[in-house]
Formats: structure tokens, sequence, C-alpha cells
């Protein structure tokens, strides 16, 4: 494809959402049940959770964990990390402990931000703890005002880590620039307004909450935390939605495929404008569900996009107003790149194909990764660089997924070229999964035990032969 590059918006998004709170104060940032928090709350509670964590020596380039359940305290902390100029890394408290222990080991986090009845979870006495209740009334102590902190666009952001095919998972390091330059990119695409209300719907240890989060606060919209009990059915899911006026929701493309089998039983709330779906593949028989039974003005947009290369690349409209042919097509496209980003389909020796020829996606431009973190061998391999006859070298990210193009110029994903699965959105690496289970004592025993059944059978053979 063509390189292309535009202007990036010069302000990290905790400085644009600061912009927010000087232009609307009082609009309603943050919905968690019951309880509200305007633009001037929101911020004044993130400014005095940096003071503390300013006061703890966090700055720039520091990591800080935040291990919280879903709640507005969790926004608070994200927001916080980033003032006080450091770079958050999610840690879901519904892992597996060990998990969580394995991501905190590597990536040597020196301050937590959770809560009390999690903080028995982390063993390591070398972290210090900030207990965003029992520590309350400390934290609103410190000032209201917002921090100056030296952070640059090249800063790290936040870390998120995915699966690791040796089964250790590995961080990815995001930088400041590349998350506003996809926020800006997408708060554009979406056409997102302060009149907006976006429900908040994935993990912040899934990446597409960054998306959720801070596409919502830089254009002053209202962020509005889903409740565990929505999920219960998917009838449930839609009236709650319903109830809380959501205009913007961003599925999963697995519990997309699951709304989509309760059609006609079910409708989409008029209230509902955009449905983004991504993260695994998109089935055709449901888009001609979605399309039979969902109002033609109702926008369907398919993203796609490693973590590596922050969030999302491609996006591509399947149904709405400015959907793209998709009729007779056994693949539904994942679009074209966003704002800054390139894509190119090359095959083993690096050389594009041409259109309809399948080979592997590469991705270039503002949104890529800095690195693994600890982790150089991987980084090398899977970030590359590369001579491009118009910009000369770039770096680019070698994803693993067989794609091609249409005559269009949309992309179309067609299968994964390492062992790596999506299972409700989430990266599996199956090399994992079998790391694990060997670690298992009665797989120990197994593999000895027929290490001993090879061995006698070799002695009868040779007893045989001589």
């Amino acid at each position: 494809m063509d390189f292309q590059k535009s202007h990036i918006h010069p302000l990290c998004v905790h400085a644009w959402f600061e912009n927010q709170v000087n232009h609307a104060p009082d609009a309603v940032a943050v919905v968690f049940g019951s309880q509200q928090l305007t633009y001037r709350d929101l911020n004044n509670k993130a400014n005095q959770l940096a003071w503390q964590l300013h006061k703890r020596e966090v700055g720039v380039e520091t990591l800080v964990g935040i291990c919280v359940e879903r709640s507005a305290q969790m926004i608070i902390a994200m927001l916080a990390v980033l003032k006080a100029g450091g770079a958050y890394v999610p840690l879901d408290p519904s892992y597996p402990r060990e998990r969580i222990e394995l991501m905190v080991e590597d990536s040597h986090i020196s301050v937590l931000v959770t809560e009390e009845k999690l903080s028995k979870n982390f063993s390591s006495e070398a972290v210090q703890m900030i207990c965003v209740d029992a520590d309350q009334v400390q934290i609103a102590k410190e000032s209201t005002d917002n921090l100056n902190t030296a952070i640059t666009a090249n800063n790290l952001a936040y870390v998120i880590y995915t699966s690791g095919s040796t089964g250790r998972p590995k961080g990815v390091l995001i930088e400041h620039h590349s998350l506003t330059n996809f926020v800006e990119s997408m708060s554009g695409k979406y056409q997102v307004t302060a009149q907006d209300r976006v429900l908040q719907f994935a993990s912040i240890s899934f990446d597409v909450a960054v998306e959720e989060i801070f596409i919502t606060l830089v254009q002053g919209a209202t962020l509005v935390l889903r409740s565990q009990e929505m999920l219960r059915s998917i009838p449930a899911f839609l009236q709650t939605c319903q109830a809380w006026d959501i205009n913007i929701l961003n599925l999963p493309t697995a519990f997309w495929h699951r709304l989509c089998g309760e059609f006609p039983q079910v409708q989409i709330p008029a209230c509902v404008r955009l449905v983004v779906i991504g993260s695994e593949r998109a089935i055709p028989h449901w888009l001609s569900a979605w399309k039979q039974y969902t109002p033609s003005n109702i926008r369907l947009v398919n993203a796609y996009g490693p973590t590596e290369a922050t969030v999302g690349s491609t996006l591509c409209d399947l149904a709405g107003p400015y959907a793209v042919e998709t009729e007779n097509s056994r693949v539904l496209p994942i679009g074209k790149p966003i704002d800054n980003a390139q894509t190119y389909v090359l095959d083993e020796e690096l050389r594009p194909v041409d259109f309809g020829i399948s080979g592997e996606l590469y991705i270039g431009g503002a949104g890529l990764a800095r690195a693994y973190l600890n982790r150089p061998q991987l980084t090398s391999e899977r970030f590359i660089f590369v001579e491009h006859p118009e910009a000369g070298r770039i770096r680019l990210y070698k994803t693993g997924d067989w794609v091609r193009y249409r005559k269009d110029g949309h992309l179309e994903f067609l299968d994964r070229i390492d062992r790596q699965e999506k299972i409700r959105g989430f990266r599996i690496e199956l090399s994992e999964i079998e790391t694990v289970l060997e670690m298992h004592t009665s797989v120990e025993k197994g593999k000895k035990k027929k290490k001993r059944k090879k061995k006698k059978k070799r002695r009868s053979k040779l007893k045989k032969m001589k």
C-alpha cells in the first residue's frame, strides 16, 4: 500500500482529557451503577492519586501495576499513573494468581495500585502498595492540581501482556504517540461526540479497553461501565443498554455472534448508533442475520489489530450507511488502515503480492510498539526493518496472519500462520497451554512411564538380536 503519514495530536491522552475538564467540568465523565463522576470530579481524584504516586517516586517510564475490580477507581487509577508520568500495567484480578505473579515478576513494577482485599494476592515485599479503599483518607489529602511532568510522546504509556509461546506471558510496550494516534484516529472514524454514551465492556488487561476509555474521555462523552449482571443473557444485555441509553458498543466478535443468534427474538436498542466488533474472525452467516433484523442506520464496524500495533490497525464498515460490498463473500473484510498505519501483504521473500493473492500481513506506522519487555530476541524476530521505495528504511511488525487484498483495497483475514488461536477475543498460544500441562505431576509421571516403556522395548529388541 502507499506510504502515507498525517498529523498526530500534540497532546498525550491525559493532557487531552484535561482540556475536556476545562471545557466542560460539570459534564458526566464516568457512570458505574449509581455512582457518577463529572469531568471535574474524575480529574480531581486522578490528580490526588497521581500526587500520591509521585511521592512514591513514580515518574517517567516507571511501571505501575493496576489491580482493581471494575469500578470508577479503575479509570481513576489509569489516568493517575499517566498523569504522574508512569506507564500502567493492567492486572485483571479475575486472572489466575500464578499468571498475575508472573506479570508482576517480569515487569519489575515498584508500585501497585490495588484494593485491600486484593492486596493479599501479592507476596512481593519489593512492591509498594496503594490501596484505593484503605488509603482513601490519605489520598484525599493530596492536591487536586494537575501535575507538570516531563513526559514526551516517545515515553511509555502502558504495558499490556499477551500469551507467550514459552508458557510465560509477554509484555508489549506502547508509547504515548502510538496511543494518541490511535485515539485520535478512532475518535474521528467513529464520529464520537460529547453527547455519546459509550459502554466500557472489556477487561483493562485487554487492549480494547484503551479504545473504549480514552476515545470517550478525550471527546467529552460519557463512559458507562458494564455490570456483571447484564451479561447473564443477551436479552438482559440489550435491555440494560436500552435503559442506560448506550450509543456505542465495542463487542468481542464471539459475543456479537451470540447476539445475532438471538434474532429475531431480540432487537438492537434504538439508542445504539454504532457497534464495533473485533478480536477474531466474523462469520458471514451472522452478518446476513444482522442485516435482516437490524435497522440500516446502525453502523457495524469490523476492527482488526494486534496489541503490538496499539489496539487496532484496520477498520471496515460491514453494515450501515458506509458499508462495503460483502454479498456472496465467504470471508468478511477487515478493512483498510487507520490514520498513520500502513499494511503490507508480503510473500516469504518479503515481496509484495498482487490483489487476490494470499500472503503474510505486516504492519507499519505510528502504532507500532516499542518492543517486548525484556525480550530482545523476540522483538528482533517480530519487529523487522525493510527498505521502502518511497519512505526508505521502515519498521514493520510481522503479524503471523495470513491475508489478501480485495480489488477494492480492503483486506481479508484468512488464517493464522502459527499455532495461535483467538478465544472470546483473547490471544491463546497453544504451546503455552502445552508448557503448563507438561509441568503437571500427572503428565510428568506419564512421560517418565512412557520413557521406561521405550527403554524396556529397546532392551527386549537387543536381547532378540543377540
